[in-house]
């Protein structure tokens, strides 16, 4: 299940946390996810450019375990970003599961409405 729209959201915290390359991100959302949320390649680096060319990170070719690879690292404006991402996912999980836990009567007292 990749829910349209998590997948910057889920990079960018990733990233908060220091710099990282994008298979070592994909394992890491796939891994704390249970294997609910896993990222084709052709999602993923997509993603990763998109983000880099809006600025939200940045990047560079980097050693890292024992190989070459591109490390992505969030900018300052993506921590900014990162915040206002957090803030509109909260109100989106809030808005749904208010739906989802609505019984009859409070789905009959809204469509009265």
């Amino acid at each position: 299940m990749n829910l349209k729209g998590s997948l910057p959201l889920l990079i960018l915290h990733i990233l908060s946390y220091g710099p990282n390359y994008g298979y070592r991100i994909n394992k890491v959302v796939s891994n704390l996810s249970e294997d609910v949320l896993n990222f084709k390649e052709g999602t993923l680096y997509p993603t990763l450019h998109k983000l880099e060319k809006a600025g939200l990170i940045q990047s560079e070719h980097r050693k890292a375990e024992g190989r070459r690879r591109r490390v992505y690292e969030l900018t300052e404006f993506g921590k900014t970003q990162l915040q206002t991402e957090r803030t509109e996912w909260g109100q989106f999980k809030e808005a749904v599961d208010a739906v989802l836990e609505a019984d009859g009567e409070n789905i009959s007292a809204a469509s009265d409405n």
